[in-house]
């Protein structure tokens, strides 16, 4: 029993308060030094969930996520965009570096298909991130993902409202993200595995491209629908 209480301590799964934990649990640079010294020097962890929680689209939420997708774009993992609220600009990601070759888009019909395409998505060996816009989840769900998460060792970045922050998750990282005055964008640590939440830091974006919503680098609706385009 003993040696099963460290292996979850050593993964950072039992938390103790009273300390911060260094998990074993491989992730990813966010390519920004600022969030990831807020993070412990972590990044997005791989083989888990995280959550970006927002009120609205277009406040930088694309490009705290865009040197992610650069690199692992050119290292021959694919990306998929799931239910995004718009249809991303491929120029404008193809400027700043995104392979598009690596990147697909889906949209699913309903509430059963994006469940099954979220799980076949995680577990493939092909993916190195998927973002999904999923809506309202249920408890059960999400520790569903995170199971099929955890069976492909890849990012899973769900970009929720704001006010689901209130709500009891699985996942191993929650951000609270805020537009700043400065064309900055804000994140509050909500909670990430292994410490304790709280951390803030503001991201400049004034820099960033024009990564509006625009037009689709390569649409898929798959076979559970009949249809492709």
């Amino acid at each position: 029993m003993s040696e099963i209480l460290n292996t979850l301590m050593q993964d950072a799964r039992v938390w103790q308060g009273h300390q911060h934990i260094r998990t074993n649990q491989s992730a990813e640079p966010t390519g920004y030094q600022a969030l990831d010294n807020q993070l412990g020097g972590i990044g997005w962890p791989r083989g888990a969930l995280s959550e970006c929680l927002l009120d609205a689209p277009g406040i930088g939420e694309l490009h705290l996520l865009l040197p992610l997708m650069q690199r692992l774009s050119h290292t021959g993992k694919t990306v998929f965009w799931i239910n995004p609220p718009h249809t991303p600009y491929a120029p404008a990601f193809a400027r700043e570096g995104v392979n598009l070759d690596q990147v697909i888009l889906i949209n699913t019909e309903d509430e059963g298909d994006l469940l099954w395409t979220l799980e076949n998505c995680l577990r493939s060996p092909v993916t190195g991130l998927v973002m999904v816009w999923p809506g309202k989840l249920a408890a059960r769900e999400i520790r569903r993902l995170q199971l099929a998460a955890e069976a492909g060792s890849n990012v899973c970045v769900l970009f929720r409202e704001r006010r689901y922050a209130e709500q009891n998750s699985p996942a191993a990282l929650r951000l609270e993200l805020t537009p700043g005055d400065q064309q900055d964008l804000r994140v509050n640590v909500l909670k990430r595995r292994g410490s304790w939440p709280g951390q803030r830091c503001s991201l400049a974006m004034n820099h960033r491209a024009d990564l509006a919503f625009q037009e689709a680098p390569r649409i898929v609706q798959g076979p559970w629908s009949g249809r492709a385009g």
